[in-house]
């Protein structure tokens, strides 16, 4: 019976010491993400709300209130994360672990003061790149965390009502330019019929696609193919 019993702790031991060992290299590989909550202005700390979900389901989320965060991103997935903080206009950003270095991903939000794109004066021939909006890859389906900030441009123009504004699609300049200008046409269009479906005329929303002619960055790295892969939008009227 002793034998037995000291046979089966060890083979316990075994299973479990090989349980532990997996657990403790699965938390090794993990990537994380962190970053500093910042005034944009005076570079000062900000407390903000901070709420962060994987994507593209949301099964993954979690929420803080602190001037930094700091959170394991599961499965490689990419998260989305919202910051709110009194004073400041929301920002909201794509991570993506394929951008991270050494299994972290170091991302700093500045947050401006004011309550949002709608009630800020816009001048004929300004260009406002929409930094949040999140298509599906190589797609020109819009991910549903981008429709706030395109809410935003539907509040802009709705508040002015002589706007008329054109949407500048731009991919980065690798593969096929004639896939690239359609991809971009196909992207400006989508975000064309998210604006209208909201009630502003079609007459006032123009689109223009350039694919990968104009790009902000020549860097062949993932930040920069991530910076020319964008859409703009160009106030024509006010």
């Amino acid at each position: 019976m002793a034998n037995k019993f000291f046979k089966l702790l060890a083979l316990l031991c075994a299973v479990a010491s090989t349980c532990f060992g997996q657990s403790n290299e699965t938390m090794d590989t993990l990537t994380y993400a962190e970053g500093r909550i910042i005034d944009a202005a005076t570079k000062q700390a900000v407390t903000a709300k901070i709420t962060y979900k994987s994507l593209p389901y949301g099964n993954k989320i979690g929420t803080l209130t602190n001037s930094n965060y700091s959170f394991p991103m599961f499965d490689n997935e990419k998260y989305s994360i919202i910051v709110e903080a009194p004073g400041f206009s929301t920002a909201k950003y794509m991570l993506d672990p394929a951008e991270a270095n050494a299994r972290k991903l170091i991302k700093d939000i500045e947050l401006t003061a004011g309550a949002g794109t709608a009630e800020k004066k816009h001048e004929v021939g300004q260009v406002m790149r929409l930094d949040n909006l999140i298509f599906q890859l190589g797609k020109s389906k819009i991910d549903e965390e981008s429709y706030s900030e395109l809410d935003l441009v539907v509040s802009m123009m709705k508040e002015n009502n002589s706007m008329v504004v054109q949407l500048e699609g731009h991919t980065d300049y690798e593969g096929d330019p004639k896939g690239n200008m359609k991809l971009s046409q196909a992207r400006v269009d989508a975000v064309k019929n998210y604006i209208t479906s909201k009630g502003i005329s079609k007459n006032r929303v123009k689109t223009k696609a350039f694919g990968g002619t104009a790009p902000l960055s020549r860097d062949n790295t993932p930040e920069a193919h991530r910076l020319n892969r964008r859409v703009e939008l160009r106030v024509l009227q006010n």
